[in-house]
């Protein structure tokens, strides 16, 4: 490990943004704590699924967060589609159109099961549990005050708020009424279910239920994926509506089977045949983001947000979660640079995190919306073009999994090598 820094970082959320950040700086010798709300870490939701990009950047982190991910991810069944993203299908007929890959292939992990080894690497008495933040103080010459519903109050010298999308740290980074503050609805929900691999394989076919699947159709879009190590098939049906989600403080609900139906008419035997296998009562996730409001700065004097606080996305590139990561990288990289040694270096580090991670995460957010719309065949110029959907894909998954992070860090630590030299002069 290198020499300890004489600062101390608070990391605000314990989810898989928080926990990484929080691994990248301890494995830097950085002291950290995590303040989560709850009264151990969890993870709420079913699969999640990184690109090449984010696995580089776990291994930029700690060399564990790259091996907890490969312990847990369940790949494509089929040995020759190990490179396989997904098979893109026309949900109306039934029939695969096109293919894309990379050199990763599909992934899925369970959020909770990934969790759970992330918080191996983490030492216990960097965590505290059930703080919920109320209020943050930042003045000048003092350390930064965090204020919890339960009455207590805890400082450091940084403070990275990886809360998630409604964010109380962005709220003091932003100001109470910048609209940013509240995240957007996209006009989109999601049931999820997950049914036994041997009854999908006898609803859509080997092939189809061993390997990822992007069904795509007029308004909505099925994906599936193998869980558990192949002994399940993970199912995420998205459907695109006018109407505006009733309850902004709760973001799932129940519903019935036969809406599923309703909202998946015009769809083959495919869609059918899995919906068939669903629970009569499915949950309904509504798909928020920051889209309508991108945020304006990441960062107000030694305050940060980090991850879905700072450009929390729609999950149709399966990217939100890498772009996370990528964020705990450079944090822990421009932290632990030689040129930073005192508590009134920070702000600096925070700002230059800002410039280089902003337009990228915000990118995202908007890219996610038009892909999703894609899969729908409602964006604007391409509708149901199956060759232009697929061109928009390769050209936007490229651009995040190609991604030099390394690179990147590098120019971001020149940057504010330059800036704190030149304060020092």
């Amino acid at each position: 490990m290198a020499q300890p820094k004489d600062f101390t970082v608070a990391v605000i959320g314990g989810g898989i943004a928080g926990l990484t950040t929080a691994i990248a700086l301890h494995q830097r010798n950085i002291p950290v704590t995590v303040y989560e709300r709850t009264s151990k870490f969890g993870e709420i939701g079913a699969g999640v699924s990184f690109t090449p990009n984010a696995i580089r950047a776990m291994q930029g982190c700690h060399p564990g967060i790259a091996e907890a991910f490969n312990k847990v991810c369940t790949r494509n069944g089929w040995e020759s589609k190990r490179e396989v993203w997904f098979d893109y299908v026309d949900g109306v007929e039934s029939e695969t159109r096109f293919t894309i890959t990379n050199n990763l292939g599909q992934n899925g992990v369970h959020r909770a099961h990934f969790l759970d080894e992330l918080v191996k690497l983490l030492p216990p008495e960097r965590a505290v549990f059930g703080k919920c933040l109320q209020e943050i103080v930042d003045k000048e010459g003092e350390k930064v005050m965090m204020k919890f519903a339960d009455g207590t109050v805890a400082y450091a010298d940084a403070v990275i708020g990886c809360d998630g999308i409604k964010s109380k740290v962005r709220q003091f980074v932003v100001g109470a009424g910048h609209p940013s503050v509240k995240p957007s609805y996209a006009h989109k929900y999601a049931y999820r279910a997950m049914v036994p691999m041997d009854k999908a394989i006898e609803a859509l076919g080997e092939e189809k239920a061993l390997n990822a699947c992007m069904h795509m159709g007029q308004g909505s879009h099925v994906l599936t994926f193998p869980v558990e190590h192949g002994q399940r098939l993970n199912i995420v049906a998205f459907h695109t509506t006018e109407e505006d989600w009733e309850d902004y403080e709760r973001t799932t609900k129940q519903s019935a089977r036969e809406d599923a139906f309703r909202d998946f008419a015009g769809f083959g035997t495919d869609i059918q045949n899995l919906l068939k296998l669903t629970d009569e009562t499915l949950n309904v996730w509504a798909i928020f983001d920051l889209g309508d409001h991108p945020v304006p700065t990441f960062t107000r004097g030694r305050v940060a947000i980090s991850g879905d606080a700072a450009h929390a996305t729609s999950p149709h590139h399966g990217a939100g979660a890498g772009f996370c990561i990528e964020d705990a990288f450079f944090l822990a990289e421009l932290l632990q640079d030689p040129a930073v040694i005192h508590p009134a270096d920070l702000a600096a580090v925070l700002q230059v995190f800002d410039q280089h991670r902003r337009e990228r995460g915000q990118w995202l957010v908007q890219s996610s919306r038009w892909i999703g719309d894609c899969y729908e065949w409602q964006a604007k110029g391409i509708e149901r073009d199956l060759k232009k959907i697929e061109q928009e894909i390769n050209h936007r998954n490229r651009i995040i999994a190609d991604f030099d992070i390394e690179g990147s860090v590098a120019v971001a630590r020149r940057d504010l090598q330059s800036t704190l030299g030149g304060s020092k002069l």
